[in-house]
């Protein structure tokens, strides 16, 4: 969908829920923190990289942000980031880290440790064991798999799995994928007990992996997601997710979908009216608000946007800053994914004014 207007485009006042919305725009080097009014009440300037690919807010109001390095043994450049940092208030950086084969997502755990995803090249015996993709697509003979790694505030690796661990042969790529890659992780959640929740774009499937024996305990492939995003664990213990839609007919569609891990079965889900409206192939995602709204991030297009429970979008605001760099295929105005977070949160508290509304 082209957009004419940028900015705010939309606002309930009763129905929005209170609070400040955080976005990286995917070819920029700022984070903007937004009003409901879509006015901008603080950012983070000058990153010395664009995004890799996204940043997000700890609870003592620090950034956790990760930029884009060059340098990697990696597959694509697809969701590539490389550089961890830690920004305060003011922009200050207070902690760092880099391996440039980290891509996509990162978390900071309750421990002050940091997990995140990254890129490694499977052992060859199981490259002969991956099924489907496009025949003859591998990057110079070699299919890349995901790590999980999770490190303490010094750097040191305390933990990690292998996705090449899994068994294989029962999880094939997608038949338009391409097989420079096996799986490709896209967000990683951990779980209060430990384990973690991840999301593969390749295989449409969503996984819970258990941390002590690193073997699945729940997981679930749909192939009508067409290669979802972002998994959130709700307080419910139901799954919300970013279903985008990609392959899935002559007029494909993104959804974003409330999942029951017990029965399995969607309980709730957005999508456009008509569906057509509402879709980005690829990155995205979505949150599950204190009001029981759910905000939106529509990446493609910039558009961010929080819909109530019976679907009616009470606030919309779509980015207004675009790639002005080489252009070419990847100009626009993306954006990875986007929070809200309410003024008397941790991540806000004390920093900044009531909510104008």
């Amino acid at each position: 969908m082209r957009y004419q207007q940028f900015g705010l485009t939309a606002y309930d006042r009763e129905r929005a829920t209170p609070g400040y919305t955080l976005y990286s725009p995917n070819f920029g080097h700022e984070t903007y923190l937004l009003g409901l009014r879509g006015d901008v009440v603080h950012q983070w300037r000058n990153h010395p990289l664009v995004p890799g690919n996204y940043a997000y807010l700890l609870k003592n109001g620090n950034l956790l942000w990760a930029g884009r390095t060059k340098e990697g043994n990696l597959p694509n450049t697809g969701g590539k980031g490389g550089w961890l940092r830690e920004l305060d208030w003011e922009g200050k950086l207070v902690w760092e880290y880099r391996d440039d084969n980290q891509h996509h997502d990162f978390r900071r755990l309750e421990n002050g440790n940091t997990v995140y995803i990254a890129w490694e090249k499977m052992r060859p015996e199981n490259i002969r064991r991956v099924v489907g993709g496009v025949p003859g697509s591998e990057k110079d003979g070699v299919i890349y798999g995901d790590t999980i790694r999770e490190i303490d505030p010094s750097g040191k690796t305390v933990w990690e799995w292998h996705s090449q661990d899994l068994e294989i042969e029962r999880y094939p790529i997608n038949m338009v994928g391409h097989r420079e890659e096996f799986a490709h992780c896209n967000a990683v959640c951990p779980l209060a007990n430990g384990n973690v929740m991840l999301s593969f774009r390749r295989i449409s499937t969503i996984m819970i992996v258990d941390r002590a024996s690193g073997k699945p305990r729940w997981e679930k492939t749909d192939l009508t997601w067409g290669m979802q995003h972002d998994c959130d664990m709700l307080a419910n213990g139901n799954i919300l997710f970013f279903a985008n839609g990609l392959d899935t007919g002559l007029a494909p569609y993104s959804r974003v979908i409330e999942l029951d891990p017990g029965s399995g079965k969607t309980v709730w889900e957005y999508k456009g009216a008509p569906p057509w409206t509402f879709f980005s192939p690829h990155i995205s995602g979505q949150q599950r608000l204190a009001s029981g709204n759910t905000l939106i991030c529509e990446g493609q297009w910039g558009r961010i946007f929080e819909v109530s429970p019976d679907m009616e979008i009470v606030w919309e605001y779509i980015n207004p800053h675009f790639d002005v760099g080489g252009g070419g295929a990847f100009k626009g105005n993306w954006v990875f994914r986007s929070y809200r977070y309410a003024a008397d949160s941790p991540e806000i508290r004390g920093r900044l004014g009531p909510v104008q509304r």
